[in-house]
């Protein structure tokens, strides 16, 4: 049911402050969207489908405050430098991810975060390295360990320095938690944002939720939701440009109430 956004959230625009994008890096076929798929509950699917850019916005109130995370999976601009770098410069939040039975893709991650790094100090004008919050995500762990190609020491040595990393299954969920919390924490987001803490309701429920929280009875005040924007659609490339990060806050007109959920 497509609804106004203001019958979803009252609070309106979220606060420049309180948003965030989170850009996703990696090769080809090491589960970015199988995991984006979890974040988003949309499940996994087994069969493999190439990604040229995934673009999605969700908007979630939390303790009286309204968050924008918008998340771009960037795998089509493997082969564009300018793109990419314009989507390193726009991203405030980095997940990187590669495959444990394919050593190139870790190559790959190596030096996207290299370049991530550079372009950031650049940025900021530092004179040091930048530091960028990023996760770092060695995938199908589910794997059987002779198909590994990377061991976990030399992860470790490649990003002892700035970053979170997880050996992650998106096939059988193996700490993808932990991610979306380590993104949460590192992103300055609540981790009411991790999909963990959600629960999905239907819209009467939700509205009769949010009545009982403003008229103060008790047991509702740790109420979190959060709306989905399907069909979302990344700023033009001159915008991103103009505005630069933090990420655009811009609330569209027609939205669809994809889920709502509550602290348990």
């Amino acid at each position: 049911m497509e609804i106004k956004s203001n019958a979803v959230i009252s609070a309106g625009s979220p606060n420049p402050a309180n948003c965030r994008r989170v850009v996703v890096l990696g090769a080809p076929r090491v589960g970015k969207t199988s995991i984006l798929r979890r974040f988003l509950r949309d499940g996994f699917e087994e069969q493999y489908e190439p990604t040229s850019e995934d673009f999605h916005r969700k908007l979630y109130h939390i303790r009286g405050e309204t968050y924008q995370i918008e998340i771009l999976d960037a795998s089509g601009e493997r082969d564009f430098p300018a793109k990419r770098r314009l989507s390193i410069l726009t991203g405030d939040i980095f997940l990187l991810v590669f495959s444990l039975d394919d050593r190139s893709s870790f190559e790959e991650v190596c030096a996207l975060w290299s370049e991530i790094t550079t372009a950031k100090s650049a940025l900021l004008k530092s004179k040091g390295k930048a530091n960028v919050p990023t996760v770092v995500c060695a995938n199908k762990v589910d794997l059987p360990t002779e198909q590994h190609a990377v061991s976990r020491m030399e992860v470790h040595s490649a990003f002892a320095d700035g970053c979170a990393f997880f050996e992650t299954s998106a096939k059988d969920s193996v700490n993808l938690e932990q991610v979306f919390e380590a993104l949460a924490k590192r992103g300055g987001l609540p981790l009411e944002t991790g999909p963990s803490q959600h629960r999905k309701v239907s819209i009467r429920s939700y509205q009769a939720l949010r009545a009982a929280r403003q008229v103060g009875r008790g047991g509702k005040a740790d109420i979190a939701c959060g709306v989905l924007y399907p069909l979302a659609r990344r700023p033009s490339f001159s915008t991103d440009l103009r505005l630069g990060s933090p990420a655009l806050c811009v609330v569209g007109a027609g939205m669809k109430l994809v889920e709502c959920m509550y602290v348990s």
